[in-house]
């Protein structure tokens, strides 16, 4: 029988601890209000995971990590059709042009990405399989998850301040007016340079993180270093209504807050 529930019930953090101790097998499914994902085990080792419809093969994640282009992965596509992720792996491998360590850990870093994003789920359901594996020509991977689960509760304390700082990712970066300085003489890494380069008052940061294929907490922490370092502010996009205005209350009078407030003092008087 299925193990299912709320993760408002019993959270990821949990589900993982559970898988680890007991040293499960199969495959833990959770549901969240935007995605779905399939996370499996073998003898409470993580070995495979899979987000959505994102392009979970092996072109896809080499494409994700920049080890190919997108062209190369066009290319080796067409050439090798038929092939599984297991063939083209060890075709990939044989040809010299990647090592099995570039492969492995592409596709560890991959698991590890979609493992992290599902500790910020408060929402959602889940349902652990037993038994149930990924695709025979799957390549797997074999993880311990204490550090995996030590890190994602890191993860999601950090989530949690970044959440506060930046709480809607509807908004849009400007650069501070600095008069003299120059964003090129800036050291930025390559994560923050593609940020960076899409900064407009029309672009939300939604839409910057699904250009650059960055998660929501990958967007919110280069967005909040951006700001400490005070290179750019958070504004409201171009084109977006302001919210509307709150009803003003009306004036209070006088004489009857007066009364209310003798009522209320006789009132704990006579208690």
């Amino acid at each position: 029988m299925a193990l299912k529930g709320n993760l408002r019930d019993f959270n990821v953090t949990q589900l993982l601890n559970l898988i680890n101790i007991a040293q499960k097998t199969g495959t833990l499914t959770v549901e969240g209000p935007d995605a779905i994902s399939w996370v499996s085990f073998r003898a409470g080792k993580l070995i495979y995971a899979q987000m959505g419809n994102e392009d979970g093969s092996l072109t896809g994640i080499l494409t994700r990590a920049g080890k190919i282009t997108s062209k190369q992965a066009d290319v080796i596509k067409e050439n090798a059709t038929e092939k599984s992720d297991q063939g083209l792996g060890l075709l990939l491998i044989n040809a010299g042009y990647l090592s099995q360590q570039v492969i492995l850990g592409s596709i560890q870093q991959y698991a590890l990405d979609i493992v992290y994003q599902l500790f910020t789920w408060i929402d959602g359901l889940f349902r652990f399989d037993n038994d149930v594996l990924p695709p025979a020509d799957a390549i797997t991977i074999r993880m311990d998850l204490e550090n995996i689960i030590m890190e994602g509760s890191r993860q999601t304390q950090e989530w949690e301040l970044l959440k506060d700082e930046i709480p809607s990712l509807d908004m849009a970066l400007t650069f501070v007016d600095r008069p003299g300085a120059d964003i090129r003489d800036v050291q930025l890494t390559v994560e923050e340079w593609k940020v960076v380069s899409y900064i407009n008052p029309k672009n939300t940061l939604k839409q910057i993180a699904k250009t650059n294929k960055m998660n929501d907490l990958e967007i919110r922490r280069i967005v909040y270093g951006l700001v400490q370092a005070g290179l750019v502010e958070i504004i409201r996009p171009e084109g977006m209504p302001l919210p509307p205005k709150a009803k003003k209350l009306p004036p209070v009078d006088k004489k009857q807050q007066a009364s209310l407030v003798n009522k209320l003092i006789h009132r704990i008087r006579s208690l």
